[in-house]
């Protein structure tokens, strides 16, 4: 017992508890908000996607070392001076928005943001559904195209750029007007974020998939393409026939009725389950009258 009390001292001796200044606390806090703002930065672009590429590719590095495989390291050792470089050239676009949203963001509301939280109407607010849903068979009726992109968890933010800025509550009457042939807005995809449209007449990216049907046009195309590289949800309304279709997760459901609509709605709006049968049920007896 005495030897174990003294190698106790001796251990305890040799340890000392380090003094805390009031800078490293400083030190500390900016840190963890450079890496919180770093993995928030990749999440929302598709560095995030690059991310776990490198992830696997370090995973086989470290069983190449835990195994020694020589000759895989070798090559590595030669090629990680190359690989940095390449890295910066891919995500170049990212790097450069990122800096320059760093120098437009407001450090204090960065720090200590006050947002409340989303209220009980979840992502999108359950008028925001029925005038999306009246908007788009309104325009199926006279055959006016439509693409309304609507942002979930994953930013649209450098899509909205090659747009015109809106920002203006959304109504029925709002996309019908961008939308309107012959209007300096009805060209290209209008992007929702929450219960606002933020911006029109924006570039998405058009799907590369070659077994998609030779009847799509480039506005199917384009929606299919945003769901392809993002999270987010399309509603497309076709020129040629008038029907209303969806576009997520790289998939497009077509002619859809208004109640699988509302569906396909509610399925992003993040409510809770029993709260989405009651607008379900509500909206149908609405399209009833």
């Amino acid at each position: 017992m005495n030897q174990l009390v003294n190698l106790l001292r001796l251990y305890t001796n040799g340890l000392h508890m380090p003094n805390i200044r009031w800078t490293d606390i400083v030190e500390i806090i900016i840190i963890s908000f450079l890496v919180y703002r770093l993995f928030l930065w990749i999440k929302n672009t598709r560095a995030w996607s690059f991310l776990r590429g490198v992830i696997v590719i370090l995973a086989f590095i470290l069983i190449a070392a835990l195994f020694n495989m020589t000759t895989i390291l070798w090559i590595v050792e030669r090629v990680f001076s190359i690989a940095v470089v390449a890295i910066v050239v891919i995500l170049q676009p990212e790097l450069r928005r990122a800096l320059e949203q760093l120098g437009r963001r407001n450090l204090l509301s960065s720090l200590f943001p006050f947002e409340s939280a989303k209220g009980a109407d979840g992502r999108f607010s359950d008028r925001t559904v029925q005038e999306i849903i009246r908007a788009c068979y309104e325009m199926g009726k006279v055959r006016t195209g439509a693409l309304i992109v609507l942002e979930q968890n994953q930013s649209l933010a450098e899509y909205e750029r090659t747009g015109i800025e809106v920002d203006a509550l959304l109504s029925s009457q709002l996309l019908i007007n961008i939308f309107e042939h012959n209007t300096p807005l009805h060209d290209g995809a209008v992007i929702v974020r929450g219960d606002r449209v933020t911006s029109a007449t924006c570039y998405l990216p058009l799907s590369d998939n070659m077994d998609l049907s030779k009847e799509l046009g480039t506005r199917h195309r384009a929606g299919i393409g945003i769901s392809e590289v993002t999270d987010s949800l399309t509603v497309i309304v076709s020129e040629e026939t008038g029907y209303v279709s969806v576009a997520y997760d790289g998939r497009l459901d077509r002619n859809l009725s208004t109640e699988e609509l509302r569906e396909k709605l509610m399925m992003i709006q993040n409510k809770p389950v029993e709260e989405k049968k009651r607008i379900w049920k509500k909206g149908r007896s609405r399209d009833e009258k």
